[in-house]
């Protein structure tokens, strides 16, 4: 590590406990992540869904000794504990609402820092997520406003703000292309959707950054290719911003937010696979 590293405590996520014997079966057939192979210590990302395929939860999965430990926003966290209890039914799990204190650590180094971290399993560059971590002696503490600033850099949405509840398909944030739906894994709740989407490439819409000058749009702001309705704008800070766009209609087009013009950024993770 060295001086330009980064820690950043995250107050907006929060923890959720899932313990007892019947706890992989439990999350097995809901999460869109595989959680039978999951180790102690490793952190998976992945999502609760809608019957239907729309995304309802972010959440990483961190593996403990006897259950695992679900990242999610903190906002969202009580309601997600009343989701999961609905679907508990005879499941031998016991599901509460734990403390800790969840961190980001980056820029990404070829070396895991000892502790408690893990690599963000949804890009590298990312750099490392951790619990109760303790920071290198050498890292500059920053807030959570640095770390999205950070995020939107290398054009990772963050689904607990651009994502309006059970509205978005997980592939529309780009789960796909995060390592948040395992295909493999065989069932969970709204995976024939999801699954139907991606064997027929039938993605018509797609969260990217975009450039500008100065403040970031409004919420929902329309982006506009030429005078067509292309998309709007989501979460974003000074300079920067996501947005859920029609990939039909970005391609070589002027692109303009309430009169001003923006530009599609292709981070690589994106640029490689659409």
């Amino acid at each position: 590590m060295n001086a330009q590293t980064c820690y950043a405590l995250l107050p907006s996520r929060a923890l959720v406990s899932v313990a007892g014997p019947g706890w992989r079966g439990f999350l097995q057939g809901l999460l869109t992540q595989d959680v039978e192979t999951l180790a102690p210590g490793e952190v998976r990302f992945a999502a609760l869904l809608t019957p239907q395929g729309k995304l309802m939860f972010d959440l990483f999965v961190i593996g403990v000794d006897g259950g695992c430990l679900l990242d999610v926003a903190a906002a969202r966290r009580e309601r997600l504990i009343q989701r999961l209890k609905i679907y508990r039914l005879r499941a031998k799990v016991e599901i509460n609402a734990v403390d800790g204190a969840v961190a980001a650590l980056w820029p990404a180094t070829t070396n895991l820092p000892a502790g408690g971290w893990a690599v963000d399993p949804r890009l590298a560059e990312l750099g490392f997520r951790g619990l109760d971590a303790e920071p290198p002696a050498d890292a500059a503490l920053v807030d959570e406003a640095a770390y999205d600033r950070h995020r939107l850099e290398l054009g990772i949405p963050d689904p607990d703000r651009d994502c309006p509840t059970e509205t978005t398909y997980p592939i529309e944030a780009n789960f796909d292309l995060l390592h948040g739906i395992d295909f493999q894994k065989g069932c969970f709740v709204g995976q024939e959707t999801a699954s139907r989407m991606k064997r027929r490439g039938a993605v018509r819409n797609r969260m990217l950054p975009i450039r500008f000058d100065g403040d970031p749009p409004a919420f929902g702001a329309e982006v506009l290719a030429g005078e067509r309705r292309a998309g709007q704008v989501l979460s974003g800070q000074p300079g920067r911003a996501i947005a859920l766009l029609r990939l039909d209609r970005i391609g070589g087009a002027e692109l303009s937010v309430d009169g001003r013009a923006v530009a599609v950024e292709w981070p690589r993770y994106l640029a490689e696979a659409v």
